[in-house]
């Protein structure tokens, strides 16, 4: 088993390093940003004007057949991307690269809000209808349709089955036994089961009950987040200036923004914070596709900008809290990492109260990103097997999340890592060779724009 784990976080340190998939997604980010004339920028009002209209948040018709509404398809890809990255995530880019990975976080979110408008209106562009007469779409049906390639679309199908539906929803399910073991004493075995029945429950009422729950679950838990956090940089005021200089300084200057307590270089700070930071918004992997193709819009360019907030919420609000707090708290030792340093810190801002403070909001982070993946992966379960796999899938998920609340194996970990790292390829290609069909997709969204303002 340990040779086994080491192979596979070998081959984790190439595909995730800084000469594969970093600069594949980052210079993706920045093609696509150059070609839609920095959408992410030029149409950001847009975006946040068309996310607050009555069509975008009201969810009850358009959850039926016809999809969900904008903001319940927001909702269900936030709900996969504010995960356990969002708390442990950015805990173990300040630990191994330094407070200037949290600027490079931002930079490869920046690039990644103009690769997931892409991923978005491709979605759009070629979304389908289930056995149910359901829509569903993703890259799998982009890959198939639009790249003309019908084995790409496969592998991309059964990478994201294994990734997000099974192994990754066991490290979430860990992740949550751990915490509450941590935090409240309770046995890992009834956390499993409880998370369990749960996850099946809501499963088990289709699109309609997981768009019920994402709308009101993702508000909820980042206000919840946002407020404590916000708690904590009050009662620490005086050290939030000093905590941006950090960031800005050891982006370009690790030891100088640590006093060299960190060890980092520049070189580990831009790995790591693209890397954590892809992995916490999702851009490029091919996941939140799925639930931005099932959004009810009149033109696919509006779910793009609908998929940009995503990002910005998941990276600049969400993540950037999580930073802030570690580093006014003053609890970044180079010793401490992951979930246990997020915990260090609220443990310090809050008192004993802190550390079931996080276990309550990594709970509800980890538990709705476990229904946001089983959803994508589901829409690829269908594209794959028809309506015969739905239900095999369904109590496969609730074993694995079962079984992934009692084990703690590195391999499980890196299977996760790998598997994400493999969806990405298929995707990537797809997104380049399309990307003239979003091009035309903005165009057509603009001119009707500049005709309703003459």
């Amino acid at each position: 088993m340990e040779e086994l784990t080491a192979l596979v976080s070998s081959i984790n340190s190439v595909l995730w390093g800084p000469y594969c998939l970093i600069p594949l997604l980052v210079g993706a980010g920045l093609y696509f940003s150059v070609r839609l004339k920095f959408v992410q920028v030029r149409r950001f009002a847009r975006a946040c004007k068309f996310f607050l209209t009555p069509d975008s948040m009201s969810g009850e018709k358009a959850s039926a057949s016809k999809g969900m509404s904008s903001f319940q398809s927001l909702a269900t890809a936030v709900a996969a991307q504010v995960g356990t990255g969002s708390l442990a995530g950015v805990a173990t880019a300040l630990a191994m690269g330094g407070p200037g990975a949290i600027f490079w976080m931002w930079i490869a979110a920046f690039f990644g809000m103009a690769t997931i408008f892409v991923e978005a209106v491709l979605a759009q562009l070629y979304k389908s209808t289930d056995f149910r007469e359901q829509v569903t779409g993703g890259p799998a049906f982009y890959i198939a349709n639009g790249l003309k390639s019908k084995p790409l679309a496969v592998f991309f199908a059964v990478t994201i089955i294994l990734a997000l539906g099974l192994i990754g929803n066991m490290v979430q399910a860990n992740s949550i036994a751990d915490a509450f073991r941590t935090a409240f004493g309770l046995p890992v075995g009834a956390v499993g089961v409880a998370v369990a029945f749960l996850s099946g429950f809501i499963f088990i009422g289709g699109i309609r009950r997981i768009a019920s729950t994402t709308e009101k679950m993702v508000p909820m838990m980042a206000i919840m987040y946002l407020i404590g956090g916000a708690f904590v940089l009050v009662l620490h005021y005086d050290n939030v200036i000093p905590a941006f200089k950090m960031i800005f300084v050891g982006a370009f200057d690790p030891v100088a923004a640590t006093g060299g307590a960190i060890g980092a270089t520049v070189q580990e700070a831009i790995r790591y914070g693209v890397a954590r930071g892809l992995f916490s918004n999702e851009a490029g992997m091919g996941s939140t596709p799925h639930a931005h193709a099932i959004a009810r819009v009149k033109y696919p360019a509006e779910q793009g900008f609908v998929a940009i907030i995503g990002v910005f919420v998941t990276t600049f609000v969400v993540v950037t809290m999580t930073a802030m707090v570690i580093l006014t708290t003053g609890v970044l030792d180079g010793k401490t990492t992951g979930i246990l340093l997020t915990q260090r810190a609220f443990e310090t801002g809050l008192g004993e109260v802190g550390l079931m403070f996080v276990a309550v909001c990594l709970f509800f982070f980890a538990f709705s990103t476990i229904i946001g993946w089983y959803f994508f992966a589901e829409q690829n379960v269908k594209y794959l097997f028809g309506a015969r796999g739905v239900l095999p899938y369904r109590f496969l998920v609730v074993c694995f999340v079962f079984c992934g609340s009692l084990l703690h194996v590195d391999l499980v970990w890196e299977l996760a890592d790998l598997f994400n790292g493999l969806m990405v390829l298929p995707n990537l290609i797809a997104l380049v060779a399309l990307c003239g069909l979003v091009v035309k997709a903005l165009k057509v969204y603009e001119d009707s724009l500049e005709g309703r303002m003459k």
